[in-house]
């Protein structure tokens, strides 16, 4: 049934994919903004389109049943998935303030967790039983791996890049590498909507199957992925300044060239880890592209002091996100 707390569970998860937007907007256009390509407005506008044209092509949401399976059934309550939104919200808009790119999928995840193990505890369970770690161990094995898969197809795609443009006059390659960025950003977006608002739509299946309000099994409502895909498309256009300015600058300088394979290699990533039902981070995955791009010039193009302090925010997005919950939700259980 709808009631009151479901109603709030649902606005909180949708205000957590349009904060998902604006945190992870830089993804999608720091490249496009730092090589001049567009101009922010005009970038944010397009990122948006694609984030949202994604909600007609992404339908079988296998990375939404990923993420509603984080928690097994027993454990999963409405209180739960509020204590978990309520620390994905807090850690994201804390990174977003002091501009740390970190991952909105991994404090999703995290918090969800979090809340579950501290259910099981009030129910006198071992934290761990609440917590499905086939699909949790996968999330924390791309941690590493979506970087890495980033990098190196970045490094690849330039390459590629090289070898077949290695005649052309400079002026010309450059104003075609400009118009090429337009594709590959909109692949980005396209590819960053279709992974990220899936996150949500799950968040909120397993809620109204909590709340009653469906039955395990049934289709899932087409609102939910419409609400979110428009959310995280509203998010975007709000923009995350900045996230941009440390994603498009202060890892390396990117030109245009560079952005074409950082960005296509991070929009090859995201649709082979979102056919296969893995919620990645695009945060972590177009990080790894753009430090291949600059590992290409030289090592020392990469400024590796930024790029660990990501890595450290990137170790701590989980088990801080599920800290908080666990703390939130215990407060919650014993005010109500």
């Amino acid at each position: 049934m709808i009631t009151p707390l479901l109603v709030v569970v649902i606005i909180l998860a949708i205000g957590f994919d349009y904060i998902n937007g604006f945190h992870d907007a830089a993804n999608s256009i720091a490249t496009i903004v730092s090589t001049k390509v567009l101009s922010p407005f005009l970038a944010v506008l397009w990122a948006a389109l694609f984030n949202l044209v994604a909600y007609f092509v992404f339908t079988e949401h296998k990375v939404a049943n990923t993420i509603a399976k984080t928690v097994f059934e027993q454990f999963i309550t409405l209180e739960v998935i509020l204590a978990g939104l309520i620390a994905a919200v807090t850690w994201n808009l804390f990174t977003w303030w002091f501009g740390i790119p970190s991952s909105s999928s991994h404090t999703l995840i995290g918090g969800f967790a979090g809340a579950g193990m501290a259910k099981a505890v009030t129910v006198g369970s071992s934290a761990l039983a609440a917590v499905n770690f086939t699909p949790i161990l996968k999330v924390i094995s791309f941690i590493v791996l979506a970087p890495i898969i980033g990098m190196i197809i970045s490094v690849i795609i330039s390459i590629i890049i090289m070898y077949i443009s290695k005649n052309a006059r400079p002026s010309t390659a450059d104003k075609w590498f400009k118009r090429l960025q337009l594709v590959s950003s909109a692949a980005l977006s396209f590819t960053h909507g279709g992974n990220d608002a899936q996150k949500v739509m799950g968040i909120i299946y397993v809620a109204m199957i909590a709340a009653k309000a469906l039955n395990p099994g049934d289709d899932m409502p087409e609102w939910i992925p419409i609400s979110c895909y428009a959310a995280i498309a509203l998010g975007t256009m709000s923009g995350g300044w900045k996230i941009v300015k440390t994603m498009g600058t202060k890892i390396t300088k990117v030109n245009a060239f560079e952005g074409v394979a950082a960005e296509s290699a991070g929009a090859i990533t995201l649709g082979i880890t979102e056919h296969f039902g893995i919620p990645v981070s695009t945060t972590h995955t177009i990080t790894g592209s753009i430090v291949g791009v600059g590992l290409l010039k030289r090592v020392s193009a990469v400024r590796w002091g930024v790029t660990l302090s990501l890595l450290w925010a990137w170790i701590l997005t989980i088990p801080v996100s599920a800290t908080l919950a666990a703390l939130v939700y215990t407060i919650i259980y014993f005010l109500f």
